[in-house]
């Protein structure tokens, strides 16, 4: 399967449990939303993936892509240290100018 390069570096980082590779993903102001809760801006989401990795080591392996102009969709198999592991998630990219402009994860 072919990943935008983005994407690509995005799984790369979380499975090199990388924060600050995984926020530089992001644009300047882009938003993840994670369990519900959002996250606005690269400090405020590489904060939030230092959390997770020091608790779950959590590592992707994609599964799926798919792609509707900006809008795209990732499934990929999440295994950590968090229960009920491994999980199939689905990552909901805003893709634009080759930075995440809005991510959420869903399960």
């Amino acid at each position: 399967m072919k990943l935008p390069k983005i994407v690509e570096d995005l799984v790369q980082a979380q499975n090199n449990l990388d924060n600050v590779a995984f926020a530089a993903c992001f644009s300047e102001t882009g938003e993840m939303i994670d369990e519900g809760k959002p996250y606005k801006g690269r400090i405020a989401i590489q904060d939030l993936i230092a959390e997770t990795n020091e608790k779950y080591r959590s590592v992707m392996k994609p599964l799926a892509y798919t792609e509707n102009g900006t809008a795209s969709v990732l499934a990929a198999e999440v295994s950590g240290t968090f229960p009920g592991s491994p999980a199939v998630l689905k990552f909901h990219f805003n893709i634009m100018d080759g930075e995440i402009q809005y991510l959420k994860v869903t399960g």
